[in-house]
């Protein structure tokens, strides 16, 4: 379940038309996938994603806390409501099974969804994506060894083979895009992905005729061709925190390098830095590695949180990387060209 304002069905709006939705908050409508919030297909669960969250007796900060979880549990989502004006930029709260509430920003929408291996890995590897909660990334393909990495839900990661275990399980082994180290995760959590999944949206439409608008502001993403609206999606840009300002640069940009999947990862983890493989979807559009990219590390967008980036969901994020110029080939890991989509950051 996605809970964005994301339209690439919607009808078409004039710029001026969208910049007088945003500014009377009625940007919700462009968007079909509202769903009615009981509406939940079975089986989805979410991911508690800080170091605890408390449940409340109902869907506000104000309510009784009934319960806690701590980070990577794993808990039912049963509806999804409105609560009350605090926080006011995500007013979504989860129904976690019968216990109470929990606030959407602190909980990763997951589904368990396990796959058959396939020894079809081409030579020069494939991409995959995990299809579980998470899952545990080893040195060697045994769970008796080392794990070097956790890998989470809608990361993408770069298979290289499959390997079988001293037991008989069956793994995929993971080229590290950063330390260019080698890994092996369970075979069945991930599932590998097919070239219609990545075909070009709109490529008739021709580069000069194609923007992104990051509306710092508003925290929102909007694509435009030929001057429609063809894309909404909030977002969480760059923010000022106690070692620094990363506020996401404002001006004119173009995307010019492009990666399906990215391990990111700066700074001293004690100190507000970052150790995450598997970013998907990146969309870089500044020398100093500023990116539109997918983000399993928290759900709450509609204000600054980042280090400069622009925090997608993974759905949204893959959406701009398949719009967006130059396109990177089913089989190739990135695309780095002079020329690419106009990004303006106001």
């Amino acid at each position: 379940m996605d809970i964005n304002f994301i339209s690439s069905t919607a009808p078409s709006l004039s710029r001026r038309d969208f910049l007088k939705l945003t500014g009377i908050g009625l940007f919700g409508l462009l968007t079909p996938h509202w769903k009615r919030f009981a509406e939940l297909e079975s089986g989805q669960q979410g991911r508690i994603l800080e170091t605890n969250i408390d449940v409340y007796d109902i869907p506000s900060f104000t309510g009784k806390i009934v319960k806690f979880y701590w980070k990577d549990s794993i808990v039912p989502i049963t509806s999804v409501t409105i609560g009350d004006n605090d926080p006011p930029y995500n007013r979504v709260w989860y129904r976690i099974g019968e216990e109470g509430y929990a606030h959407s920003g602190t909980i990763q929408p997951v589904r368990t969804r396990l796959n058959l291996p396939s020894n079809e890995i081409p030579e020069g590897g494939i991409l995959g994506e995990v299809t579980v909660p998470y899952t545990d990334a080893y040195w060697e393909p045994d769970k008796g060894n080392e794990v070097a990495y956790r890998y989470y839900y809608e990361t993408t990661h770069w298979i290289s083979g499959l390997v079988s275990g001293e037991n008989g399980d069956l793994w995929y082994r993971i080229l590290e895009d950063k330390w260019e180290d080698v890994f092996y995760v369970p075979a069945s959590h991930l599932r590998l992905l097919t070239p219609d999944e990545l075909t070009p949206l709109s490529p008739h439409i021709p580069l000069d005729e194609k923007r992104i608008e990051v509306r710092t502001a508003d925290q929102i993403v909007a694509a435009y061709e030929r001057e429609k609206v063809v894309f909404v999606t909030r977002t969480a840009t760059g923010a000022k925190f106690s070692n620094g300002d990363y506020s996401t640069p404002s001006g004119h940009h173009i995307v010019y390098h492009k990666r399906a999947s990215r391990h990111m990862a700066a700074g001293n983890l004690a100190l507000n830095g970052f150790d995450l493989p598997g970013v998907p979807w990146v969309c870089y559009f500044t020398e100093d590695g500023i990116s539109f990219h997918g983000t399993f590390w928290h759900n709450d967008f509609g204000k600054p949180r980042s280090h400069g980036c622009i925090n997608l969901t993974p759905l949204a994020a893959k959406w701009v990387y398949r719009w967006t110029l130059p396109y990177v080939p089913f089989d190739e890991q990135r695309a780095y060209e002079p020329y690419g989509t106009a990004v303006d950051v106001i």
